[in-house]
Order: structure tokens, then sequence, then C-alpha cells
């Protein structure tokens, strides 16, 4: 390597660990907000990019609208000179580091959706300078960096390794989880050459506490996969346990305790009434789309994907077996209140909530559907407008059944299934309530 061809490399590395790179983060969503947070508490300038003017007024004032960042830290941020949102892209040629964090949805025949990426790494081509680090960090599939976006930035005659540096760390954000965070949750990086593997290291070693280096992109990318495949096969397998033993008259929730007083060989997951999440509903079927274009078929991601986009179904025909053998009611001459819109617990993030699916079909159905969500007071779904009711005695008591999908600890379970009628639970949230347990049925 002469010292020609280490110029760029040795000047970022000076930049990075002096702090006077100049950071770029793309896409100011669930995974760019936080990361540029940690980027601009570690002493970097940071300039965020996105596309919603909105978005860019309110950070630029000081606000977030991301749970898992506080105002206060927003506005710090922002009045030190530490961080400033943008929508003009050509600010990128300022840049000596761009991170791209945009979502990359499926379309609707679960086929990976890239146009996010694209359209973000057609804006940066333009303006790339000599001597930057660009890393995707949006979940794709093997060989996105390397196959799609490295001949994007190399259309300059930009020599990869030499004249800028490409790799792909993958987000491992979970929302809503105050224990691991973007800061202390364990950063994997793969470059499409050595030094671009080392570069990306340097760089996030500066704000996150522990770097894993891997071989290539490819290897980075797959990582990111096979967790959320991990999950979302034993979800699957779990949910399908659950049917098993709902037809032979067991609990699920209390095989599962017992199985997990073992210390060794087995880890708990539990039912629910879907997945949701932007992660663990999507991301196997990046990896099941690639094997297909090499003739493989995914048959643990095809069946437990299978299994979980079912449960929302099962779940509406758990309350119709419910209402009829309680009250002797048709679902379409019964009402019922849904307690929980997001995805998960105590947070307002309903992306692929399986809540949306559950009340959908109960309203396609016929019955008259309440919800209540503390995090959610209204939301648009299908061109429906939906607005949270106020969880008050009157109204628990004059629906035919409370359905709880999401388990928010805001809620007081022993209050409602006290002025219930019915409670049909799908995530095992009354498991301290004692009294009046004959009210209440668990997925």
């Amino acid at each position: 390597m002469t010292i020609k061809n280490q110029k760029y490399f040795n000047e970022l590395i000076s930049k990075i660990k002096e702090r006077k790179a100049k950071v770029g983060v793309v896409g100011l969503g669930y995974v760019g907000l936080p990361l540029s947070m940690e980027l601009a508490h570690a002493g970097f300038k940071v300039t965020g990019f996105d596309i919603s003017s909105q978005k860019v007024r309110l950070l630029n004032a000081g606000k977030s609208d991301i749970d898992d960042v506080p105002h206060a830290v927003v506005k710090k941020a922002v009045s030190t000179g530490k961080f400033k949102a943008t929508s003009e892209m050509k600010q990128i040629s300022k840049m000596d580091t761009v991170s791209i964090c945009v979502p990359t949805p499926l379309s609707k025949t679960k086929d990976p959706d890239v146009s996010f990426i694209l359209a973000a790494l057609n804006s940066i081509k333009k303006y790339i300078k000599k001597g930057t680090l660009v890393v995707l960090e949006s979940t794709t599939y093997p060989g996105t960096t390397e196959d799609l976006i490295l001949p994007l930035l190399a259309e300059k005659g930009l020599k990869v390794g030499t004249d800028f540096f490409l790799a792909f760390s993958p987000e491992r954000v979970d929302p809503g989880n105050e224990t691991y965070t973007t800061k202390n949750t364990p950063r994997v990086v793969g470059g499409i050459t050595p030094r671009c593997t080392q570069v990306a290291k340097v760089f996030y070693e500066q704000s996150i506490s522990k770097i894993h280096t891997v071989s290539s992109t490819q290897a980075a990318e797959m990582v990111k996969l096979l967790e959320n495949t991990f999950r979302s096969v034993n979800i699957g397998l779990v949910n399908e346990v659950a049917l098993m033993c709902d037809r032979l008259h067991l609990n699920v929730w209390e095989i599962i305790d017992a199985a997990a007083s073992k210390p060794f060989g087995f880890m708990p997951f539990y039912p629910g009434p879907g997945l949701g999440g932007h992660c663990i509903p999507i991301d196997p079927h990046y990896l099941s789309w690639k094997l297909k274009s090499l003739n493989y078929y995914a048959r643990f991601i095809e069946l437990a994907g299978d299994i979980n986009s079912h449960m929302p179904e099962y779940v509406v025909e758990r309350i119709t077996e419910m209402l009829n053998k309680r009250f002797a009611k048709a679902l379409n001459k019964s009402s019922v209140l849904t307690l929980g819109v997001s995805y998960k617990k105590d947070i307002k993030d309903m992306r692929e909530s399986p809540a949306l699916d559950v009340i959908k079909l109960l309203e396609n159905k016929g019955s008259k559907v309440y919800y209540n969500d503390p995090f959610i007071p209204s939301f648009d779904w299908n061109g429906t407008k939906h607005k949270s009711a106020k969880l008050t005695p009157s109204l628990i008591k004059k629906v035919d059944l409370v359905v709880i999908l999401t388990d928010h600890t805001q809620y007081d379970y022993q209050d409602i299934v006290k002025n219930a009628q019915a409670v049909f639970d799908s995530r095992n949230a009354t498991k301290m309530v004692k009294k009046y347990r004959h009210k209440i049925e668990l997925l």
C-alpha cells in the first residue's frame, strides 16, 4: 500500500479520531435519529438528512418524534451546534462520513423494496467527494452493498478502499428497550475491503461501546437477517405450540414457564396475536427472496411466516367462540373493546402491528369495535379513521368482550377484569390478577 494510496485513508482516520469529521446521517427515523444523537454526544458535528420537511423543522426546533430520544437530548444537540437537520442533499458534499438509515419495506408480493436506498444513493453519488466513508445500516439481502451500492458510487471513477470507503453495519434498534440502546449494543461491521472495514470500525468506536468486525459486507448483511430470522422462527414455533395447547386443552403460558425453569438448552419465547415491528415480520423474507434466486426454498422462514401471519385470524376465531359460548352471541351482534394498537408494550410504534389486523377482521365481520391505547390517540388505516376511546369503567362494562392485544404497563388489569363481562388475553397480561379468573381466557 503506497503512501499515495493511503492518503484518504489516513486523513479520514485522523479526522474521525480528532472529532473533526463532518458526519451525515440519511434518514432520521427510529434508526437514524438515535444514531445522530450518539454521534453528536461523542463530539461530532452531525447533519441529519430527511425528505420530510415537517420532521426537519421539528428536529431543528429541538423536538423529537421518536420514543427513545427525549426532546431534551435533541434540544441540547441543536443548541450546542452539534446537530442540524436538512432536506438539502447537496450538503452531502461537505460530509466526511455518510450513514444510510432509510426504510427497507417489502412489496405486496413480499419482494425487497430497495427504492428508499436507491433514492438516497442517487442523491449521495451526485455530491460524494473523495475520502468519504459510506455505511449502509438499512436491513437488506446479502449482496446489496457490493452489487447495488458499490457500482453506483463508483460511477464517478472513484476506487473503493482508496478514494472512498464503503461498509455495511446493521442497525440493532429495539424500540422501548431501556437496557440496550444504540450506545451499548455491540456493532457488527463489514467493509468491501479491509481498509473499508477498518475505517468503519474506527468511526463507530467513537460512539459505540463494542465493535465486532466480519470479513465482508455480505457477512454483515447476513448477520442481521440471522438475528431476526431466529426470532421469527422461534416465535412461529411457540405460536404453533399455542395452537396445539388449545387443541389439547392446556395452558401454553404454564407450559412455557415450566420449560423455562430448565437452566440450559431452552430459551423462552412467547405467543401473541402476531408479529409486529419493522424488522421481525419483514427481514426474514429478504433472506428467503435472495435464496429463491439461488434455487433454494427457505422452509423454516416460509413456515414461520405462514404461522405468524395467521395469528390475527386465530385470535378472531377464539373471540368468536368465546362470545358464542359465554353469551350465545354472534360476532356481528357484539361489541368489543381492544386494548393496545402498538406492536409491543409501552411504545407508540404501530409498524406491522397485528392489532391492526385483528381490529380490521373484527370490523369486517360486523362487530362494533372500540380501541384504547394510551400511546396512540388516533390513527388512520386503510382509509378509516380510528380514535382511542376513553378507558372508563362504564365502557368496559358496556362491551361484550375486552381483548388485550398489547400489554401496556399503564393498564390496571385488575380493574379491567373486575369491570369486564369477559376478557380475552392474547399476551398473558392478566397473569397477576387473582380474582375473577373465570372471566379470562388466554391465547
